[in-house]
C-alpha cells in the first residue's frame, strides 16, 4: 500500500501542483509574518536595551499618548539631577532633554522630518557608551544656533554642514546652523534626530533651562538596576516620578512599537487565513475529482485485499505528502516574503539588517502545522469517500462520485445552520449595544458563510439555469452544452464557486460598510462643520502658537476659533476611572460648528469650570446636567468640572472620543497650560470671499509646511482617503482569494477535461470544432465564476447591511451601496472565468480524437 500510495502521488503530481500552490501561499504568509515580527522585535529589543540608562526618572504621565494629543511635554526639574547624583550607588546622572513635537524646516520651507509617521526628535547632545549615534563629521554643537543632524535624514533631505534649519518647538521658533553629522551605530528606527547643545536645549525646546524631560542614571559597579531604582526612589519619592530600570524602559518602548508590529502581523495573518480558507475548497475539490477518476483503481485495490482503512490511509498519506511539500516550499517562500518586508521597511527609513533575520523554532512548527493540518482536514472527507468504493467498481466504468446522489442531508444541515446565522444577523440589527451587536455580527457571518458553502450545491441548478439562460440563444448547441456541463455535478460546481464566493463576500460586505461610513461622515460634516476653513497639521499633531498668530494676521481672516485636545482621566459615579480625549474650544464655537444639544448649549458648556458630554454616554453612566466629575489633566492638574450640557452628536470630528467631552479653552489653560492648538476653525471676514482667502492663508503658512488649509470638500476627501486604506486592504485580500480561486477553477476544469476525455473525443468525432470546444469550456468556466460572484455578493451585501447597523450604534447612520463596485465585481468574475479556462480549453482542443475515444 505504501508503494502504491507513493506511485499514485507521483503519477498525479501535475494535478496536485495547483493545490500545493494554495498551501504554499498560506504557509508563506504565516511564516513570513512570524519571521518579520520576530526580527523587528529582536532588533528593537537590542536597540532599547543598549540605549536605555540603568535607571530613568520620568514625570508621572496620565497616558503615553497625552503628549502627542495635546502637544504638551511633561517635565521634571533639572535640579533633580543633583539630588539623584548624591544617592549612594549612582556613578553618573544627567538631565536629558528630548521632545518629539518639534518641526524642522530647511531654507526652502520644506520639512526635514520623515513622511512615514515616525517622529522628529530634538534633544540635547550627550556622548555616552549608550548613544545610538556617533559624530562622524563636523563638530559637536556649542551654544545657541548650532545643531547636529542624523546622517540618514541629512542624506534624504539633502542637508549639508553649514545649512541653516528652522526648528519650530513649543516655546517658539529658532534657527540653527548644521555643524555636524551623526551616524547611527544601531538600527535606525526611521526618526529624524536633531541635537542641540545641552546648555541651551532646555531653554529652546522646553522654554526653561530649569526643566528636563528625564534624568538618566548610571549605576556604580556592583549595584544592580533594581537596587539602584529602590535607592533613588527612597531619595526623591515615587509619588511624583516614574522610575524605570533599563529592562523596564526597554519593555515600555517595545510595547509602544508593538502596536505597529501587531498591525502588520494581523494583516499578514489575515491573508494567510483567506488563503487557508479558499485553499481548503481547492484541495477538497481536487481530491474528490481524483478519487472519482480513480474509482476503478481503488476498486481494484479493494478486490486485491485492501480494506477500507488502508484505502483511507493511502489517500490521507497522499494529502500529507502534498502538505509536506507545500509546507516546505511555503516556509522558504515565507523567508523570502520576510526579506522583502525588511527591505520595504528600509525604503521607509527603518533600517533593518537582513543578516540578523530571526527564525525562531515556533516559525517552522507553525508552518508545518498549518500546511499539514489544512491538507489533512481538506482531504479527510474525500478519503472517507474513497474508502467506501466497492471492489465491484473495478469491473465497471468509472463514474463521477456524487452525481445523482440526493442533496437532502446538505439541505437539512445548511438550513439549520443558515437559520441560526440569520437569527444572529437579525439580532445584530436589533441590538442596542455595540459590543453585543459586534459579537452577533461575527457569529452570523461565520454561520451564514458555512451554511452557504454547505447548501451551495442546492443553489447550482436554479441559479445557473438563470445565469446561463441566454447561452443557447447566443451560442447555440455549444452554449447549451456548457450550461449543462456546469449543472452536471452540483457538488463540484458549488465547491469550485465557493472559493471565489468567500473573497467576494468579504469585498461586498466591506464595500457596503466603507461606502456607508463615507456617506455618514459626508452628511455629518455638512451638518456640523460651519467654518470656511480648518487649519491642521498633516498628521493631526498639535502646532505652535505662531501658526495661530500667522493665521490671525492674514488679511481677510474674520474669525479664528481654536481647538485643543488633551487626555483626561474622569472618575465616574460607579468608581471607574476612564481615560479619554477631551476637546477644548475658544469662544464663538457656534459660529464655526453646528452642535445639536439635548440639554444646555455652547455658552454653558464653554463656561469656566464646566464641560459638555454626549447624552447617551451620560445616560449609560448615570450622569446628568449638574453632575460634578473629578477630572485629572496631564502634568498633575486636577479639578472638579460640572456637566453643563448634553450633546446629541454623531461621529463628527472633535466629538468622536469616548464620552464626547468638550470644555472651554479657559478651563483647559488653567489646568493644562502647556497644551497646544490642534486645529483652527477660520471664517472669512465680511467682504472677503472664501475662495480669495484660501491662497492668502496658504501663502502666510508657507514657513509651516506641515500645516494644511482644508475646506469642507478637502475634509471629506481626507476622510474618504482614510477609509480607502481599509478598503485597499480588503481588495488585496480579494486579489489573493481570486488568485487561489482561479487556481481552483483551472484545477477543476483540467481534471474535468481528463474525466471527460472520451466524451470530448466523441463530440469532436461528430463534428465539434476545436474553436467550439474551447468556447464550450470557457462558457462553463464563466458561468461557474459568475455563480460564485452572485452568491458572494448576495451574502456580502447582507453582511454589509448588518455592519452598517453596528456602525449606526456609533453614530454612522447612513446606508450606501457601492453599485459601481458591485457591477465591476460581476464583470471581473466573468473575466476571471475566461482567464481560468484558457489552459484547460487549449489542452482539450489539442486532444487526439481517436485516442480520446479509446481513453478509459
Amino acid at each position: 500500500m505504501l508503494k502504491a500510495t507513493l506511485r499514485s502521488f507521483l503519477a498525479h503530481k501535475g494535478r496536485l501542483a495547483l493545490s500545493a500552490l494554495a498551501v504554499i501561499l498560506s504557509v508563506a504568509f504565516v511564516a513570513g509574518s512570524l519571521i518579520f515580527s520576530d526580527t523587528v522585535t529582536r532588533t528593537f529589543d537590542r536597540l532599547f536595551a543598549s540605549t536605555a540608562a540603568d535607571v530613568t526618572v520620568q514625570p508621572k504621565q496620565l497616558d503615553l499618548r497625552s503628549a502627542r494629543v495635546s502637544g504638551s511635554v511633561q517635565t521634571v526639574p533639572a535640579a533633580l539631577r543633583d539630588r539623584v547624583a548624591r544617592v549612594d550607588g549612582v556613578a553618573a546622572a544627567r538631565a536629558e532633554v528630548s521632545v518629539q513635537n518639534a518641526v524642522v524646516v530647511d531654507g526652502h520651507n520644506r520639512s526635514v522630518g520623515p513622511t512615514t509617521g515616525a517622529p522628529t526628535i530634538a534633544m540635547a547632545w550627550y556622548v555616552t557608551h549608550r548613544s545610538p549615534v556617533k559624530l562622524t563629521s563636523g563638530h559637536a554643537p556649542h551654544g545657541a544656533g548650532e545643531a547636529l543632524l542624523d546622517a540618514d535624514t541629512a542624506g534624504k533631505k539633502h542637508v549639508r554642514i553649514g545649512d541653516t534649519l528652522t526648528v519650530q518647538a513649543q516655546p517658539g521658533t529658532f534657527r540653527v546652523r548644521v555643524v555636524g553629522i551623526a551616524t547611527f551605530t544601531t538600527t535606525n528606527p526611521g526618526a529624524a534626530l536633531v541635537f542641540l547643545d545641552p546648555a541651551v536645549a532646555g531653554r529652546e525646546l522646553l522654554g526653561s533651562a530649569a526643566r528636563a524631560t528625564s534624568i538618566a542614571v548610571d549605576a556604580a559597579e556592583g549595584v544592580s538596576d533594581a537596587e539602584l531604582k529602590q535607592r533613588v526612589g527612597r531619595a526623591i519619592g515615587t509619588g511624583t516620578y516614574d522610575l524605570k530600570t533599563a529592562n523596564e524602559q526597554a519593555k515600555s518602548a517595545a510595547a509602544s512599537l508593538g502596536t505597529f508590529l501587531d498591525v502588520i502581523k494581523y494583516v499578514m495573518l489575515g491573508f494567510a487565513g483567506v488563503a487557508l480558507l479558499v485553499g481548503v475548497f481547492l484541495i477538497v475539490n481536487t481530491f474528490s475529482m481524483l478519487i472519482a477518476q480513480r474509482t476503478r483503481e481503488l476498486g481494484l485495490l479493494r478486490a486485491l485485499g485492501a480494506d477500507r482503512r488502508q484505502v483511507r490511509r493511502s489517500v490521507l498519506a497522499e494529502a500529507l505528502l502534498l502538505g509536506l511539500v507545500g509546507s516546505t516550499l511555503g516556509l522558504a517562500a515565507g523567508i523570502g516574503l520576510a526579506l522583502g518586508l525588511i527591505r520595504l521597511m528600509s525604503a521607509f527609513g527603518m533600517n533593518l539588517k537582513a543578516t540578523e533575520m530571526v527564525i525562531g523554532w515556533g516559525t517552522p512548527v507553525a508552518a508545518y502545522v498549518v500546511g499539514l493540518g489544512v491538507t489533512f482536514v481538506a482531504a479527510y472527507l474525500p478519503a472517507r469517500r474513497a474508502a467506501a468504493v466497492s471492489p465491484m467498481a473495478a469491473l465497471v466504468d468509472a463514474e463521477v462520485a456524487g452525481v445523482g446522489k440526493p442533496l437532502r442531508t446538505r439541505a437539512i444541515v445548511g438550513a439549520v445552520i443558515g437559520a441560526v446565522g440569520a437569527a444572529a444577523l437579525a439580532g445584530c440589527a436589533a441590538a442596542t449595544k455595540t459590543a453585543e451587536a459586534a459579537s452577533l455580527l461575527g457569529l452570523g457571518v461565520a454561520l451564514t458563510l458555512i451554511a452557504t458553502v454547505v447548501a451551495g450545491p442546492l443553489l447550482v441548478r436554479p441559479v445557473i439555469r438563470v445565469l446561463g439562460a441566454a447561452f443557447p440563444a447566443l451560442f447555440g448547441p455549444v452554449g447549451l452544452m456548457s450550461q449543462r456541463n456546469a449543472l452536471r455535478n452540483p457538488r463540484r460546481t458549488g465547491a469550485t464557486a465557493a472559493a471565489l464566493m468567500v473573497g467576494l463576500a468579504l469585498v461586498g460586505g466591506m464595500s457596503v460598510a466603507s461606502a456607508s461610513m463615507s456617506a455618514s461622515f459626508d452628511r455629518q460634516i455638512d451638518k456640523t462643520l460651519g467654518a470656511d476653513f480648518i487649519v491642521q497639521n498633516t498628521n493631526f499633531t498639535p502646532f505652535t502658537r505662531e501658526v495661530r498668530d500667522t493665521v490671525a494676521r492674514t488679511r481677510g481672516v474674520g474669525l479664528v476659533v481654536q481647538q485643543r485636545l488633551t487626555q483626561v482621566a474622569v472618575r465616574l459615579p460607579n468608581g471607574d476611572r476612564v481615560t479619554t480625549a477631551a476637546a477644548a474650544y475658544g469662544p464663538r464655537l457656534d459660529d464655526v460648528a453646528h452642535i445639536t444639544y439635548a440639554q444646555g448649549g455652547s455658552r454653558a458648556a464653554l463656561a469656566d469650570g464646566h464641560l459638555a458630554m454626549d447624552a447617551d454616554y451620560a445616560r449609560d453612566h448615570g450622569e446628568r446636567v449638574g453632575s460634578v466629575l473629578p477630572v485629572d489633566f496631564p502634568g498633575g492638574g486636577h479639578t472638579e468640572l460640572t456637566v453643563a450640557a448634553l450633546t446629541k452628536q454623531e461621529a463628527a470630528e472633535g466629538f468622536g472620543a469616548q464620552g464626547g467631552l468638550f470644555l472651554g479653552l479657559a478651563t483647559l489653560e488653567k489646568y493644562a497650560p502647556a497644551a497646544q492648538d490642534s486645529a483652527l476653525y477660520v471664517n472669512a471676514a465680511g467682504g472677503t470671499k472664501p475662495q480669495d482667502l484660501r491662497p492668502r492663508l496658504e501663502r502666510s503658512l508657507r514657513p509651516f509646511p506641515q500645516v494644511q488649509v482644508r475646506n469642507q470638500t478637502d475634509y471629506k476627501q481626507l476622510v474618504h482617503d482614510q477609509i480607502a486604506v481599509l478598503l485597499y486592504l480588503v481588495y488585496a485580500l480579494l486579489g489573493l482569494a481570486i488568485v487561489i480561486a482561479v487556481l481552483g477553477v483551472v484545477n477543476t476544469l483540467a481534471l474535468s477535461v481528463v474525466e471527460r476525455t472520451r466524451e470530448i473525443g466523441l463530440l469532436r468525432a461528430i463534428g465539434l470544432g476545436r474553436r467550439q470546444l474551447r468556447r464550450m469550456i470557457r462558457l462553463e468556466s464563466v458561468v461557474i465564476a459568475v455563480f460564485g460572484a452572485v452568491l458572494g455578493l448576495a451574502l456580502g451585501l447582507v453582511w454589509g447591511v448588518c455592519m452598517q447597523q453596528v456602525l449606526a450604534l456609533r453614530g454612522l447612520t447612513a446606508l450606501a451601496f457601492p453599485w459601481s463596485t458591485i457591477v465591476a465585481v460581476v464583470i471581473g468574475s466573468a473575466v476571471v472565468g475566461v482567464v481560468a479556462a484558457l489552459l484547460p480549453a487549449l489542452r482539450a482542443s489539442r486532444l487526439n480524437v481517436l485516442a480520446a475515444i479509446a481513453h478509459e
